[in-house]
């Protein structure tokens, strides 16, 4: 099996984000989806660290009431 290089894991990673955050904002208008949860899945996927780890993040901001919204 072939390695996948560091850049190319790194495009796929931004494109299937992209995938998610897109359907995720579909979900947000159908009833059907869960369009909060493909968004943040999206959103994690750009990060550079483990998606458990930015939920974990997540949470910690939201306890501490301490979250900014960052693009």
């Amino acid at each position: 099996m072939k390695k996948i290089s560091k850049k190319r894991w790194e495009i796929f990673k931004k494109i299937l984000g992209i995938f998610f955050i897109i359907i995720g904002v579909i979900g947000l208008f159908l009833p059907f989806l869960q369009g909060i949860l493909f968004i943040l899945i999206g959103i994690a996927l750009f990060k550079n660290k483990s998606i458990k780890k930015c939920v974990v993040d997540f949470f910690k901001k939201i306890k501490n009431k301490s979250f900014e919204f960052k693009i």
